[in-house]
């Protein structure tokens, strides 16, 4: 019976024109995406590889001179584009994709794609998820809201039911007429995908990139089964057709609009973050606390240099088997270091407080989670970013410890300059980033995934329930 009335239904839709027409726009906007999303990765992720290929070669052909002024030089190191990301870009247009590395400062990223978009940039890029999370459930409300609605309208709701159709067998199986045509269009969609992570993941990568893919499917089929059992559920409630369409678009409005800015404002209320230039004043403030190594005056600088002749047995600097300077530069780095660590994490976890609000807000707007659970699974999440600017902030205090013991073991003392080579320079390794695996991804995104399947369950039994209480008068 469930069987038959999914193929009654799936019927019904094929033989609506405006099912087709509106299934043929939303499945060219997905192909397009992803077709879009595919070259804009390749193109980004070639200009990063050159990119990333150019500055270690400036930094290798510096020429002579001091560790020091090298330090200063300093290089980029670039984020690398997650071949997922071509499906879900993330915050990737607003985090940055390069960082530049040089002695005394944690810099902030550069070249924010959304710093040159337009003002049609804040109605959101083409993208698969998007399409996804905006496009294709107001398709399945278009699709769903005359399922009970529209036959009580008709008058064939009570012949069906008086045939001795179980309610539930019939939400049931209208269910399944919806999922099977909604199939006709995302399957083809999900080859599509699935072929261009295949041509923009390596040999290396692909292993980790296809269960990231797989999550993700899951999450926005549990997101798009909550839109049928809420549209079923709805349809069945409501009293007549106009009644449910404009129930369900109240619920599409508040869930893609209305329920996520709301959570933005009120997490930014509960828990401000200070504006680029407050932070890199507190951070100023705290440095200046430090001992400059700079300054021959500072006191601490003095403090410094009796502890090491003390500790070395000499009554003169110029006595010490090591430069000075390298270690009093190290020293004062090794103080930076403490009040960067300090700063960011106050910062980043006022950003996981917010990202704590958002998830609570997700109990009222399914879209919230699977947003968050897309952009982890597509590696654009905040978290993931903050992940790679762990690992470029790691990769700069390398850069600058071997500049110092450089500078310690090789200078020439008090007064006198020391010029190193390019075989210094070639001592630094190259960069290297390795993106957090899945298993830690999910371990840390699994709740979205928890709330998302709270949604499915949650609006199945208000469909099979709505449909349970409907009685032939």
């Amino acid at each position: 019976m469930i069987a038959r009335i999914a193929r009654k239904e799936f019927t019904e839709m094929a033989r609506d024109g405006r099912f087709r027409a509106s299934a043929a726009v939303v499945l060219v906007l997905l192909a397009a995406s992803i077709a879009m999303g595919w070259a804009h990765r390749r193109e980004v992720a070639a200009q990063h590889r050159e990119a990333g290929r150019a500055t270690r070669r400036q930094w290798l052909e510096q020429g002579a001179k001091n560790p020091h002024s090298a330090a200063h030089y300093g290089m980029y190191a670039f984020k690398p584009k997650m071949p997922l990301s071509l499906i879900d870009p993330g915050v990737d247009a607003y985090t940055g994709v390069a960082v530049w590395l040089e002695a005394h400062k944690q810099n902030d990223f550069k070249y924010r794609p959304a710093q040159d978009a337009t003002a049609l940039a804040r109605f959101g890029e083409l993208s698969s998820a998007a399409v996804l999370q905006l496009l294709v459930p107001l398709l399945i409300i278009l699709l769903s809201f005359p399922a009970f609605a529209g036959e009580r309208d008709l008058g064939t709701l009570r012949q069906v039911l008086s045939l001795g159709v179980r309610p539930r067998d019939l939400a049931l199986g209208k269910a399944l007429g919806v999922a099977t045509a909604l199939a006709l269009l995302c399957v083809p969609s999900a080859v599509l995908g699935v072929l261009a992570i295949g041509l923009a993941s390596d040999v290396y990568s692909l292993p980790d990139d296809l269960p990231r893919l797989a999550l993700m499917a899951v999450g926005y089929v549990l997101y798009l089964g909550t839109f049928v059992g809420a549209s079923l559920a709805v349809s069945a409630w409501s009293g007549s057709s106009r009644a449910a369409l404009l129930t369900l678009l109240a619920f599409w409005v508040a869930n893609g609009l209305i329920v996520p800015r709301l959570s933005v404002d009120v997490a930014r209320r509960l828990h401000p973050t200070p504006s680029s230039l407050e932070f890199g004043q507190a951070i100023d403030r705290d440095i200046k606390q430090g001992m400059n190594a700079h300054d021959p005056a500072d006191r601490r600088l003095a403090d410094l240099k009796a502890r090491v002749m003390k500790e070395h047995g000499v009554g003169r600097l110029e006595d010490l088997k090591v430069d000075f300077a390298g270690i009093a530069l190290q020293e004062s780095e090794e103080y930076g270091y403490r009040v960067f660590d300090a700063r960011y994490a106050e910062l980043w976890g006022t950003y996981a407080r917010q990202d704590e609000v958002q998830r609570a807000a997700a109990l009222a707007s399914p879209l919230l989670a699977v947003r968050s659970f897309s952009m982890a699974m597509a590696g654009t999440d905040p978290e993931q970013h903050r992940d790679f600017a762990r690992a470029a902030e790691a990769y700069r205090r390398v850069i600058i410890k071997h500049m110092n013991d450089d500078i310690a073991e090789h200078g020439k003392g008090p007064g006198v300059e020391y010029i190193a080579g390019d075989d210094v320079w070639a001592k630094v390794p190259d960069f290297e980033y390795t993106p957090p695996g899945v298993s830690r991804v999910l371990a840390r995104r699994w709740p979205d995934l928890a709330v998302l399947g709270g949604w499915l369950a949650l609006s199945s039994a208000a469909a099979v329930a709505a449909a349970s209480r409907i009685r032939v008068s």
